[in-house]
């Protein structure tokens, strides 16, 4: 399948491109904005991230109400995913899980360019990137939402909002036919404490309350702002200097972290907190991905010894971490579905450092923090 003028148009926005080539119409400059609203950058070319639009601190714990729609490969629905299992939710919350490819989320119509997230079927045909290139399965990973909902955009619509950014994770209210939240990290704490009736390990929590000013401090401070979306404000740079700027606070960042992880396991000391979450999903999709897509290729996290072994060690000793991490769906997502960033889709062959190799940090019991 050959791409379409106007996606052309559209991935030639993306690039910049908007000098030389005006899209065909004005709905298709809309459109092509919708289609973006993930990728913003600010005037002086540094990437912007777009605040959540849909946000609660609290819920009605009902087994069965609430649904999480999550992409294996965000780093944020993986940690959504990941706090679900910890607090052994998965027969409380129901959950669907998209396919790592872009598509248009309205095929139907020619004048609608907006790609995003879909759902498809484990053994439905294959996908091709948005300008037609490759070749994704859709394998056992996936799980169709159970409304039918063809795409996340049909289910923000459901719910109301029809002009996105329609993101994961999202947590739905069955019951009530809204959106919950879809800012991830109130998703963690609901899910770490709100559900605690329904859930198989309340006893676990991972905001332990002697540490919630130093653990915030630190995620505010350094963590997010440098390493979290530090990756993002390097790869969805629009100027040399933007770029210049992300890159040198990300390698800062983790020259101080590799510090810290050489005197304590985990963050917060010798167990496993939301913030080693945080850091967990950035660091794991690292090498695969962010170091060549986003060119973060000063060095690796497997140049970094804490560093590394602290990824090691979650995915070994964190077993419901592990079983929200998917090295394929990451793979898979970045690699095909910004054309801007790669044209035809090729997915690189490596798969980032050996996670099962000896971490030497610890055993796998006593990981956790209990109420």
């Amino acid at each position: 399948m050959l791409p379409t003028r106007r996606l052309l148009y559209t991935t030639l926005a993306l690039s910049g491109g908007t000098r030389a080539l005006k899209p065909p119409t004005t709905r298709v400059r809309t459109m092509s904005a919708l289609a973006t609203t993930n990728t913003v950058a600010n005037k002086d070319g540094a990437y912007v991230r777009h605040a959540a639009k849909h946000r609660t601190d609290a819920v009605e714990a009902e087994a069965g109400r609430y649904h999480l729609h999550v992409a294996l490969a965000c780093p944020w629905a993986a940690g959504a995913l990941s706090m679900l299992y910890l607090k052994g939710l998965e027969d409380a919350i129901s959950l669907s899980v998209v396919h790592p490819t872009w598509q248009r989320t309205r095929p139907d119509d020619p004048e609608d360019q907006h790609c995003g997230w879909v759902y498809r079927a484990p053994g439905d045909a294959p996908l091709s990137n948005p300008l037609g290139h490759g070749s994704y399965d859709c394998d056992d990973a996936l799980i169709p939402d159970p409304t039918g909902a063809a795409s996340i955009r049909d289910v923000y619509a459901k719910a109301g909002d029809a002009s996105g950014p329609f993101t994961t994770p999202a947590l739905f209210d069955k019951k009530t036919g809204k959106l919950v939240s879809n800012e991830s990290m109130d998703i963690l704490k609901l899910l770490n404490s709100a559900f605690d009736k329904v859930a198989k390990h309340p006893e676990r929590t991972f905001y332990p309350g002697d540490l919630a000013g130093d653990l915030q401090t630190l995620n505010d401070e350094l963590v997010y702002p440098n390493v979290n979306n530090g990756v993002y404000r390097c790869g969805f740079a629009k100027s040399q200097k933007a770029y210049d700027a992300a890159v040198a606070g990300l390698f800062e960042a983790l020259e101080d972290l590799d510090k810290r992880l050489a005197s304590q396991r985990f963050l917060g000391g010798d167990k496993f907190s939301w913030l080693d979450l945080r850091l967990y999903h950035t660091l794991v999709r690292f090498d695969p991905v962010y170091v060549v897509y986003f060119k973060t290729n000063v060095k690796r996290i497997a140049d970094y010894p804490n560093l590394v072994n602290f990824v090691r060690d979650v995915y070994q000793s964190v077993e419901p971490v592990r079983r929200a991490t998917n090295i394929k769906h990451i793979k898979m997502h970045y690699y095909t579905s910004h054309p801007a960033l790669n044209t035809y889709g090729i997915i690189p062959a490596s798969m980032g450092p050996d996670l099962e190799a000896e971490h030497g940090r610890g055993a796998a019991d006593g990981v956790y923090f209990t109420h």
